[in-house]
């Protein structure tokens, strides 16, 4: 059972940069300081309720993932320790297991989704159109189905709302055939490397969303990576396609909100106990899963 204090909001002595749906970025000079929160958005909504241990999960998983993919892409990762911080203000000992200084980057303005398996958006668009982003598929596949082989399914970053799927051509036109090549071949080496590791941990790793940026004219690997708010995963024993899989990510806390009488609008409700705890046990056990580390119960 996770012991943390909920963190919604990191309270720093430090410019504020930005605040996301989960992370707080401050200013460190010629870095930044990320913060993963306990915060929880569904619906793209930000809920009442945050997620115990969820921030350092997000966190911890990241750094696993970095240091996995280093041999195949540079991340911005410059360290986590937080002794190594340059400055730091108070709550020292919140930020630890939370939070990570990183190189500032050009960030791309696309996200780079590879998907090998049907679900989600990519299953809507298919039962639509029989393709998803452009790319012909076979027909008569089901939810959840596998693919015959991972596609890239790029999606256009939106400041609010849901971001857009797109073909290919479009980001080629947008960043050039160069760039645009380049981010489809990382995105769908990383989704080969870490789903061939995972399935080997129990985990189906059906899609995955990712950052790239440019750091001195060298593209990285930014954000966050392969954790369950920006990829779905699947435990390997319960997979059953032809629907929605039971999964460690969000889906639990949506399928919870589909059966309130809410509209799907700010302000967003909060979550009942068990609701809490079940999700950030999801959270837990895919990081240990994956990373066959024990996950400390609190941050001291």
């Amino acid at each position: 059972m996770c012991r943390d204090e909920v963190l919604l909001e990191s309270k720093l002595s430090l410019p504020l940069v930005g605040r996301g749906k989960v992370r707080d970025m401050y200013d460190f000079g010629d870095s930044l300081l990320f913060v993963a929160t306990d915060r929880i958005s569904a619906f793209d909504c930000i809920l009442g309720s945050g997620i115990p241990c969820k921030g350092r999960v997000l966190n911890q998983m990241s750094l696993f993932w970095f240091e996995f993919l280093r041999d195949v892409v540079p991340s911005h990762v410059v360290t986590a320790d937080i002794k190594r911080y340059p400055k730091m203000a108070a709550r020292r000992k919140t930020m630890r297991g939370r939070s990570m200084q990183v190189k500032k980057a050009d960030m791309v303005r696309v996200e780079c989704v590879a998907r090998g398996y049907l679900a989600g958006s990519a299953y809507r668009e298919y039962c639509l159109q029989g393709k998803v982003c452009g790319i012909p598929l076979p027909p008569g596949l089901r939810d959840g189905d596998q693919l015959p082989e991972p596609i890239f399914t790029p999606a256009t970053k939106a400041i609010t709302g849901h971001d857009v799927n797109v073909p290919f051509r479009y980001i080629a036109n947008v960043l050039g055939v160069e760039l645009a090549g380049q981010l489809r071949d990382l995105t769908l080496e990383i989704y080969y490397r870490a789903a061939n590791y995972a399935v080997q941990r129990g985990i189906i790793v059906a899609d995955t969303k990712l950052e790239f940026g440019f750091v001195d004219s060298q593209l990285v690997l930014a954000d966050e990576v392969l954790t369950p708010d920006s990829s779905r995963f699947w435990p390997a024993d319960q997979y059953n396609p032809g629907g929605v899989q039971v999964s460690y990510d969000k889906q639990y806390v949506r399928d919870y909100l589909e059966t309130l009488q809410w509209n799907k609008k700010a302000p967003a409700p909060s979550l009942p106990d068990e609701v809490i705890e079940k999700t950030s046990a999801k959270y837990i056990e895919a990081y240990t899963k994956l990373t066959g580390k024990e996950f400390p119960e609190s941050a001291a």
